[in-house]
Formats: C-alpha cells, sequence, structure tokens
C-alpha cells in the first residue's frame, strides 16, 4: 500500500532505485525468448524477460501504473533464471522480477481469496514448527482416513487451492515428525573444515533425512558440521515480494550462523542457497548487518559444490543404478553449478548418471509458483516428467525440496515408479555401504 504521503514504501522506493541499472542493461537482443518456460508456453512477448523489464521500466518512469493486468506478467514469472544464462548481457533479471514484485505487493490489494490464501502460505511455509503441526495433521488425517474422504467425497475439487495443498503433500511418516538434528557433528579423523549447516523449512519437515545424510557424509570427509537453531532464510517471501518480511528472517538467520563460528556455510537446497549467496545484496542498506551479510554471503556453498573441490576421504561403495539428474533452476541457473553436483556424484563407483532431454527447463515448482499458478506449473511439470519417464531410470536424483515434491506428486499421479532422492542421500549409501562391508574406493572425481 501507499503511505500517507503517497509514496511508495520505504522498501519499495530503494529497490525501484537500485534496478534502474539492470533495467537499462537489456538490449532486446531476444537470446532469452527461448530459454524462458513461460514466452515458449504463450509466445507473448509481455511473458517473457525482456518483456517484464519493459514493463518494469514503464513502472519506473510512470508511464503505467501497478494494476491487475500488469502484475498478471510478473506473477507468471517462474522466477527460474533461465534467462540469465542464455543473456549475453549478464542482465540481473533476478534484481528486476524482485523489485517489480515488490510494488506488486506494495501497491496491489489482491482480491480477498487471493489475499486469504497468500496469507496461509506464508504463515505457513516459513515457519519450521507451524509447518510441523501441520504435517502431523497430514499423517493423521491419513490415518484415519480422512484424506482418502476428502478426495473421493468430492469436497477437495470445490477448493482447488487447497486441492493444490493436498496434491503437493507427500506421505509423512510418523518418524520423520519427531527428526531432530544434533546442534553438532563431529569430523572423523583429522578436521579439514568446520560448517553450519541450513537445514531448510520444507527440508527439515519433510526431507530430514536429506539433513542427517549431509551431516554424516561431510563428517565422513573429516568437516565439523554445526547445526545452530535458525529460522527460515526468506528465500520464499523474497521471491514472492514480500522484501520487509524477507530482510527480517534474513537478518535472524545472518544472526545465528555468525554465533557458530564457521568457515562454510553449507546449503542443500539450491533455492535457499542461491538466496543466501546474495544476502550482501538484501542487506545493503542495513546499518549494521551490511558487511556481514556479504561477508557471510561469500562463504555460502552448495553442499556438492564443496564436496566437488574436497579430495575424498571416505570409500565409497559401488552402486550399480541408473540415476536420472534433474538439475533445479536455482542450482543450474541461479548458481551456476552444473558440473559440481555431477561431480559429486561421479566419485560413486558404478553410478550410472543419465541427462534429461528437456532443455534445462523449469519443472514448474519454483518455490511456491505451483500453488499460485499450478495450471502453468502443471503444463511444465507434465513435460519434465515425461523426459524423466523416457529415460528409463529407477531413481531421480534432485537438489531441491520444491522440485521433490513437484514431480513427485506428478509421477505418482501417472503410476511411474521412481524413487526420488538427493544427491547426498546416494553418496551417504555408497559411504555407509563401505562401512558395514569393509570395502569400497574413492571412484572417479
Amino acid at each position: 500500500m501507499r503511505n500517507a504521503a503517497g509514496s511508495l514504501p520505504e522498501h519499495g522506493r530503494s529497490l525501484a532505485g537500485e534496478i534502474r541499472q539492470p533495467v537499462d542493461d537489456c538490449v532486446h537482443c531476444g537470446f532469452c525468448l527461448p530459454a524462458c518456460p513461460t514466452w515458449r508456453l504463450w509466445g507473448q512477448e509481455m511473458d517473457s524477460p525482456r518483456g517484464r523489464i519493459d514493463l518494469f521500466r514503464a513502472l519506473c518512469d510512470g508511464r503505467v501504473a501497478v494494476s491487475p493486468a500488469t502484475a498478471e506478467h510478473f506473477d507468471r514469472c517462474l522466477g527460474c533464471m533461465a534467462c540469465m544464462t542464455a543473456c549475453p548481457s549478464g542482465v540481473r533479471y533476478d534484481r528486476v522480477i524482485e523489485a517489480a514484485r515488490a510494488r506488486v505487493e506494495g501497491e496491489l490489494p489482491r482480491p480477498t481469496g487471493d489475499r486469504l490464501f497468500r496469507a496461509l502460505v506464508f504463515g505457513l511455509f516459513p515457519h519450521p514448527r507451524r509447518l510441523r503441526a501441520a504435517a502431523l495433521l497430514l499423517w493423521l488425517a491419513r490415518v484415519v482416513g480422512l484424506r482418502w474422504l476428502l478426495r473421493r467425497s468430492g469436497v477437495l475439487r470445490c477448493l482447488p487451492r487447497l486441492a493444490q495443498l493436498d496434491a503437493l503433500a507427500p506421505r509423512v511418516q510418523f518418524r520423520q515428525l519427531w527428526s531432530r538434528q544434533p546442534r553438532f557433528v563431529p569430523a572423523r579423523g583429522q578436521r579439514r573444515l568446520r560448517v553450519g549447516l541450513v537445514q531448510g523449512c520444507v527440508q527439515r519437515v519433510f526431507f530430514p533425512e536429506v539433513n542427517a545424510a549431509t551431516a554424516r557424509v561431510l563428517a565422513a570427509e573429516g568437516v565439523e558440521v554445526a547445526i545452530p537453531r535458525q529460522g527460515c532464510c526468506g528465500a520464499l517471501s523474497l521471491h514472492a515480494g514480500r522484501i520487509a518480511e524477507a530482510r527480517h528472517m534474513a537478518a535472524d538467520l545472518l544472526r545465528q550462523l555468525d554465533e557458530a563460528r564457521v568457515d562454510i556455510v553449507v546449503v542443500n537446497a539450491s533455492g535457499c542457497g542461491s538466496h543466501l549467496k546474495e544476502l550482501g545484496h538484501l542487506l545493503a542498506d542495513h546499518p549494521r548487518l551490511a558487511a556481514r551479510a556479504e561477508a557471510l554471503a561469500a562463504r555460502v556453498r552448495d553442499v556438492t559444490e564443496l564436496l566437488a573441490v574436497l579430495p575424498p576421504r571416505a570409500p565409497r561403495a559401488s552402486l550399480r543404478a541408473r540415476v536420472a539428474w534433474h538439475t533445479p533452476c536455482h542450482l543450474g541457473h541461479a548458481q551456476r553449478l552444473e558440473a559440481d553436483p555431477r561431480t559429486a556424484l561421479r566419485t560413486i563407483p558404478g553410478l550410472e548418471l543419465v541427462e534429461l532431454d528437456d532443455g534445462g527447463t523449469c519443472c514448474g515448482s519454483a518455490g511456491v509458483y505451483n500453488l499460485f499458478e499450478p495450471d502453468v506449473a502443471a503444463e511444465l511439470g507434465a513435460r519434465k516428467a515425461d523426459a524423466i519417464a523416457a529415460t528409463g531410470a529407477p531413481v531421480l536424483a534432485s537438489a531441491n525440496p520444491g522440485c521433490t515434491l513437484q514431480l513427485g506428486s506428478i509421477l505418482s499421479k501417472r503410476g511411474v515408479e521412481v524413487q526420488a532422492v538427493h544427491p547426498i542421500e546416494l553418496l551417504d549409501r555408497a559411504i555407509q555401504e563401505a562401512e558395514q562391508t569393509g570395502g569400497g574406493s574413492l571412484g572417479e572425481p
């Protein structure tokens, strides 16, 4: 909303000022068009990166105002950053879309239903305790048959947004609800590094085994792991234009990680990782935290990024498996880490990595995009599922929980039997099997 003086809220005004140079860097060459999922779906200029850049420039110049029509073009963007990989001019489209969404959230009153649903999503997903309580309700609903009854009765068809939440919800095991990571995992043998592990919100509730595997693998490689108490990093809020909320969450996490006194900050959810690597930009105007945020951002590494450069110490058993590799957008496009996860996985003897024939297109998850734009997300997810099924691989590796939920839901509906895992779980399995058998090798880096 506008304040009493009619000007933009402070966060909206500062972002608009910051963004002028990235907007002006766009030379309209068109290289971004075939890389953009929404342009490929519809072929509409205003649903392409350069079209959205033009629209935001018009907003900044006062030639157009924020309206439902203009907001729709920004809302339809997945934020996959494939355009940044394709752009020869290095345009920071990520900062353009974040600023545009901040303008929308600051100036446009959403319809009541949309506003309430967004309040539900952002009141739940960035809050692990609330999310854990929701997961407990999901488990109870499944155990007593209420979830089956709701689906069979057709009630959910009358509540499409809740139906989308239900469709994406994984099968929760009771033991997951009480899973907690220790605050400290010592390194085995001579210590090489001390790292702080960011647990993620969805990750720690629905995929706690990924955090446990991360700690075990790092410890086996001589890395001391600190897991401080922590809240949300703010990535989901930032990508939705909720800038003040994102800054508050990021500042809290920064303080918690600083107290842990670590050499490296390790992340195993690619959306969180790309966000934390930009922490210096997000908190650039904070009088006390700006320098600390910049310093911490420089120490953030995806777990596969760290393992790719850390000479392997722990033996790996041979895993004779064909594994389809899916690169999450915020790992490949935002962080530019195409090679590192493959390098880490190739240290497992016998593992066959199969590439997807999909051109690196987004799966449609995109944070909470599949909740707000379910039809577009479903179409993109179906294309990704086709590419996965075409490999014939029984295992799918992906390094982001949102992608795992999205693809798991679609593949399950199709009856396609594919086990979705995080790459760190494969490394953990290989190391544990080598320990149990007393064999194994270091494989090929």
